[in-house]
C-alpha cells in the first residue's frame, strides 16, 4: 500500500484559483503602487474583486463569512498569496490579524464577536498584538505589564510593550498583561480588547530596523511599535477567555503564526527561484548563458532542494492538522528552517542577479532586509532549537528511540 500525496481535487483547484489571482491581480497592483496610486483606493477595489469571487478569509468557517477551508487547503493557499505583499491582504488572511481573529472565534464572548470580531472578519478594521516586551523578550511568562481590577466594571493596565506588529495600522489592541503574580507561571496573565486609538495606549514610535521601508510601509501594517500603556483603563466585559488564560491563548495563537509565515516564505522562496531562473537563462557573460554554466545549475539545485524539504514539512504537519494530530514539534523544526531556506533562496536570487539583484529595480534587495526578521519573530531559533532539543531527550527518555522526535511517526 502507498503513501498518498494526492492532493484532493476540491484543494487543487482552489491553488489554481488563488495561484492565478495572485498572478493576474495582486502582482499587477504592486506595479500600480510603486507608479503611485492611492493605496488604500486600490486595495478596496481589490478586495472587492476578492469578496465577489468568494477569495476571503480562508482559514474561517463558512458561517462566519470565509472560505471554510480545512489546514491543508489553507496552507496551499496561504503558498500562493505569499507571492505578493498584496496577496495576503487582497483576501483579508494578513498577519498579525489572522491568528488574532482565530482567537476572538475561539475564546471571544457573543458580545465580543458582535462588537469587535465582526468589523474584522468584514475587513472593515485591522487589529494587532501586544505581547512582547523589551525586559522579557523571548521569554513570555517575563512580561511585567500588570492589569489591576477597579471594582467589577474595569481593569486598569500600565507597562510597556515592545514590536507590538501594526500597531501603528490597527483600530483594535490584545494586550496581554499580568493579572495574578502569585498564580503559578502559566497562569498569571490575562489579555484584553483595547479600542484605538486610546490615550492610555500610546504608541511612541515605529522602531525603525534594517528592513526596507517606503512611504506604504506602516501604512500597510508594516511597522513595530514601541507602547507605553498608562493608566489604561479596559472594560471588565473586554477580558478575552477568563483571567489566567492569556499565556495559553497566546502561545496558540502564535502557533498558527509560525506556519502562515513559513507558508509566505515558501511563496516568496519561490518567486524568488523564479526570476533567477528567468535571469540565468537570459543572461550572457563570456559568450555564454549563464543557466549553461555548471556552478550556476548548482545554485540552482540547492534551492530547489531546499524548497523541496520545505513544502514537505508543510504538507505533513498540515495532515497532523487535520487529523487533530499534536504538532508542536514539527510546527518548531519548521518554523526555524523555513526561516533559513527563504534566507538561502533570496540570497542565491540575488548573487544571481549580480549588482541588479543588489539594486532595488527588483524586489530581491526589500526581501533580503524583512527576511533576517523571521529568525527572530514567534520566537527566536534558539528558542525553538533549545525545545526540539529537548523532546528528542524526552523521546528517547521514555522510548529508547529519538524517531518520534524526528518525524518518525510518519512511519
Amino acid at each position: 500500500m502507498a503513501i498518498d500525496f494526492e492532493i484532493p481535487a476540491e484543494a487543487k483547484a482552489i491553488r489554481e484559483t488563488v495561484r492565478q489571482w495572485v498572478q493576474d491581480e495582486c502582482i499587477p497592483a504592486e506595479k500600480e503602487l510603486e507608479a503611485g496610486r492611492d493605496y488604500k483606493e486600490l486595495l478596496a477595489e481589490l478586495r472587492g474583486k476578492a469578496r465577489a469571487r468568494g477569495l476571503w478569509l480562508p482559514f474561517i468557517p463558512k458561517e462566519h463569512g470565509g472560505m471554510g477551508l480545512g489546514p491543508l487547503a489553507n496552507a496551499l493557499v496561504q503558498m500562493e498569496l505569499g507571492q505578493s505583499h498584496l496577496g495576503a491582504l487582497s483576501m483579508n488572511s494578513q498577519g498579525p490579524d489572522d491568528a488574532t481573529i482565530l482567537t476572538l472565534l475561539a475564546h471571544g464572548t457573543d458580545h465580543q464577536k458582535e462588537k469587535f470580531l465582526k468589523p474584522l472578519l468584514n475587513g472593515e478594521k485591522r487589529v494587532c498584538y501586544s505581547m512582547t516586551e523589551k525586559a522579557a523578550g523571548a521569554d513570555a511568562t517575563g512580561m511585567q505589564t500588570r492589569a489591576v481590577k477597579d471594582g467589577n466594571e474595569n481593569y486598569v493596565l500600565n507597562g510597556e510593550k515592545w514590536f507590538s506588529s501594526a500597531a501603528s495600522a490597527a483600530d483594535l489592541a490584545l494586550v496581554m498583561a499580568m493579572t495574578d503574580p502569585d498564580a503559578p507561571r502559566h497562569q498569571r496573565y490575562s489579555t484584553f480588547i483595547v479600542e484605538l486609538p486610546n490615550p492610555g495606549y500610546r504608541i511612541k514610535r515605529d522602531i525603525p530596523t534594517m528592513a526596507l521601508e517606503g512611504p506604504l510601509s506602516h501604512i500597510m501594517g508594516g511597522g513595530h511599535s514601541e507602547i507605553e500603556i498608562k493608566d489604561l483603563v479596559v472594560p471588565a466585559e473586554n477580558l478575552v477567555g477568563g483571567e489566567g488564560g492569556g499565556f495559553n491563548m497566546g502561545q496558540h495563537r502564535l502557533a498558527y503564526g509560525r506556519l502562515r509565515h513559513g507558508m509566505h516564505n515558501i511563496a516568496m522562496a519561490q518567486r524568488a527561484l523564479d526570476m533567477a531562473a528567468e535571469h540565468v537563462t537570459k543572461r550572457s557573460t563570456f559568450g555564454k548563458l549563464l543557466s549553461e554554466r555548471q556552478a550556476v545549475q548548482f545554485m540552482l539545485a540547492d534551492c530547489a532542494s531546499e524548497l523541496y524539504m520545505a513544502r514537505l514539512m508543510l504538507l505533513h504537519i498540515a495532515y497532523k492538522a487535520e487529523h487533530g494530530l499534536d504538532m508542536r514539534q514539527e510546527n518548531s523544526i519548521a518554523k526555524v528552517f523555513l526561516a533559513h531556506m527563504v534566507h538561502k533562496v533570496v540570497d542565491t536570487a540575488i548573487q544571481l542577479h549580480g549588482a541588479l539583484g543588489y539594486s532595488r529595480d527588483t524586489p530581491l534587495a526589500s526581501w533580503y532586509t524583512h527576511i533576517r526578521s523571521q529568525r527572530l519573530v514567534d520566537g527566536p531559533d534558539e528558542v525553538h532549537r533549545w525545545t526540539v532539543g529537548r523532546n528528542v531527550i524526552k523521546a528517547y527518555q521514555q522510548h529508547g528511540t529519538t524517531a518520534l522526535a524526528a518525524g518518525g511517526d510518519l512511519l
